[in-house]
């Protein structure tokens, strides 16, 4: 039981901690949207954040892996 509470511990923990670079990410975004005439930095911060999205939360390399299982 305490390693199941664990693993849960452990996920809880790394959607935190992604959720706080996805945020700061999107202020980051608005700040420069905002002051700075760069539209290729929102283009590029924009494509971190769908690789970090894909990762973390949809699970994609796990697709990839040989070792299978949803």
């Amino acid at each position: 039981m305490d390693d199941a509470r664990m693993k849960k511990s452990t996920a809880v923990r790394q959607g935190v901690v992604i959720l706080g670079i996805l945020a700061a990410l999107t202020l980051i975004e608005y700040f420069i949207g905002v002051f700075l005439p760069w539209g290729w930095l929102l283009l590029l911060l924009a494509l971190i954040k769908a690789v970090v999205v894909l990762q973390y939360f949809m699970h994609v390399s796990r697709v990839f892996s040989s070792e299978g299982g949803h």
